[in-house]
């Protein structure tokens, strides 16, 4: 780190750090980086030779990682997460549950719909932790101030794109699904103007469709509204806000379950929004 840039004291200012200079990371950094944003929880509570072996580094890697960013150790920076930790979030993090979770599932202690339930109900309360007020706020500032809104998500993500293009339809905003029916995707996302919102939806593997319609909305100067598994994900990075949503694995099937919740919360809140401005215009008039 520069001596013009201060050492993060803060496990917000120490994300700000990484994202901000995420792209000029080497690839090993990048992936402790990755690891760092997204097992904050891990990271704070974990010795150093456990998120060595979880994140595929070497112990002096991480090291290296936390001198970079003005640390004087990895103890120094595991602190500041400790330390949030300490302030009310919950002592386990969401992975060490999900692997106590999976263990069980291995020993054949459940049911099969239990089993999914009960990993929904993790991914679910995982959500408060990865997506707070303010985030949601910012989203629904996104969708207030665009003229249109074009979402898209393929793959895994489709349901979630789908759900969201015609909630905001029956909300009153004007969306465009982009579907890529006949495959014209990138055709769909050309008249994507600075006026207007993207929402992109994806997980690893991003799909390329999705990843070509942010970059496509970035080079046109429209904001874009990401949904992902990851903040430094080919689609949250470029994006004006990301909301960062993990989803349950159960006997290697991936969940959605979170991601509509989100998506209701998102939409929802828009449409708050909007009745309560109504409401004051109304007030404004008959006064």
């Amino acid at each position: 780190m520069s001596d013009a840039s201060p050492v993060p004291t803060t496990a917000d200012e120490l994300r700000a750090a990484i994202l901000e200079r995420y792209d000029s990371l080497s690839k090993r950094l990048q992936q402790i980086a990755r690891y760092v944003l997204d097992e904050p929880n891990e990271l704070a509570l974990e010795t150093l030779a456990v998120i060595a072996e979880r994140s595929g580094v070497q112990p002096s890697a991480i090291v290296r990682f936390a001198k970079s960013f003005g640390f004087d150790g990895a103890t120094q920076m595991q602190r500041l997460f400790r330390d949030g930790l300490l302030s009310g979030h919950a002592a386990l993090g969401y992975s060490e549950r999900v692997r106590n979770f999976n263990r069980a599932v291995d020993r054949g202690g459940a049911e099969l719909l239990s089993e999914f339930v009960e990993g929904n109900t993790m991914a679910l309360q995982n959500l408060a932790q990865t997506v707070s007020d303010a985030d949601l706020a910012a989203a629904v500032r996104l969708l207030e101030g665009a003229e249109s809104v074009y979402v898209v998500g393929f793959r895994r993500a489709f349901p979630v794109s789908s759900y969201l293009a015609y909630s905001l339809q029956q909300a009153g905003k004007r969306t465009i699904f982009v579907d890529g029916v006949a495959g014209l995707a990138r055709q769909q996302v050309q008249a994507l103007t600075p006026k207007d919102l993207l929402i992109a939806v994806s997980y690893q593997p991003y799909a390329d469709e999705t990843v070509h319609a942010v970059e496509s909305a970035v080079a046109r100067g429209a904001p874009v509204l990401s949904i992902s598994d990851s903040l430094v994900s080919p689609i949250a990075k470029p994006a004006t806000v990301t909301l960062q949503v993990r989803e349950s694995e159960i006997r290697a099937f991936r969940s959605l379950s979170a991601s509509m919740c989100l998506a209701q919360a998102l939409v929802i809140g828009f449409a708050f929004e909007q009745s309560r401005k109504e409401d004051a215009r109304a007030k404004r008039r008959k006064g």
